[in-house]
């Protein structure tokens, strides 16, 4: 059997030295924060918090063939062959219809006006935390399966009312949602077929919005709440920090992680911190 990949793991009084000066850096707006469902979870909300969890709910709702079973985006494509597009919809706006409340965290970011923050899951705790802030605005990523539209994306203001580029050009702060959200108009980009074309074309950038790229320059990524334990969540981190700074950092439980992460972690250089969130997120909150 293949030893597990070696990694060395920034730990205990070590690790809250080097995430109290990554906090120092995010409050100066030169890291972005880049959340994953474990973030939110924090809650408690009865709402699908995994993509493991998703693929329960659907299984659910509808009886699944094996070969989807656990697996969110085959179990979505299945129920979108089977049935349609809209049944897709309306269970996803079903799985997410509680709202998940702002963390603590969530309302401090919204207080820094960052230049961007990248939030990978489907509810809408980031943008209630924003709410009250002016000067912000929201990108998600949209379905191009059946859409009849040549767009890879759509962008909202403050109030979810959908804008074009140009009204985007003054946003202090950019909400990146590039798997789409309930709020405000139910974009979600979760079967196999949404994510045919943007997995044919992420390598060389075309679905990830200009003002993405942009902001993401000489910038570095934190990882707050997030797995790579799936292809899907690796290409999207891949490509989402493509072209940005060199040092980026995960917090992250080792003992939860598989090879295939730790293979992640090691390819894209990432410094991973071994915190417990909650802690990670009291020094975040400190500094």
């Amino acid at each position: 059997m293949n030893a597990p990949p070696r990694i060395d793991f920034i730990k205990a009084v070590d690790a809250e030295k080097v995430l109290a000066g990554v906090a120092a850096r995010l409050r100066a707006g030169t890291i972005v924060p880049y959340l994953g469902p474990g973030l939110a979870e924090i809650s408690k909300f009865d709402v699908p918090m995994t993509p493991e969890a998703l693929a329960a709910f659907f299984a659910l709702k509808v009886a699944l063939p094996r070969r989807a079973r656990g697996n969110a985006w085959a179990s979505a494509q299945y129920i979108e062959t089977s049935r349609h597009r809209s049944t897709v919809t309306a269970l996803m706006a079903q799985a997410f219809t509680a709202q998940v409340e702002p963390t603590p965290l969530h309302h401090y970011l919204a207080s820094l006006s960052l230049p961007m923050i990248v939030d990978v899951w489907y509810d809408g705790a980031m943008r209630a935390a924003l709410a009250n802030r002016d000067g912000w605005g929201e990108v998600q990523g949209i379905t191009r399966a059946a859409i009849g539209e040549d767009r890879w994306y759509r962008l909202y203001d403050a109030m979810g009312h959908e804008v074009e580029r140009a009204a985007a050009a003054h946003w202090t702060t950019v909400l990146y949602k590039p798997h789409g959200s309930v709020v405000p108009a139910k974009n979600f980009l979760i079967s196999d077929a949404d994510y045919v074309e943007v997995l044919t074309e992420i390598d060389i950038q075309t679905p990830i919005p200009d003002m993405i790229k942009e902001r993401r320059s000489g910038r570095s990524f934190l990882f707050i709440g997030c797995r790579f334990n799936d292809q899907l969540l690796r290409t999207y981190a891949r490509q989402i920090t493509k072209r940005s700074a060199h040092a980026h950092y995960a917090i992250v439980e080792p003992d939860a992680l598989s090879r295939n992460e730790l293979r992640f972690l090691i390819a894209q250089g990432l410094t991973p911190l071994a915190l417990t969130l909650p802690r990670a997120v009291e020094i975040l909150l400190a500094n």
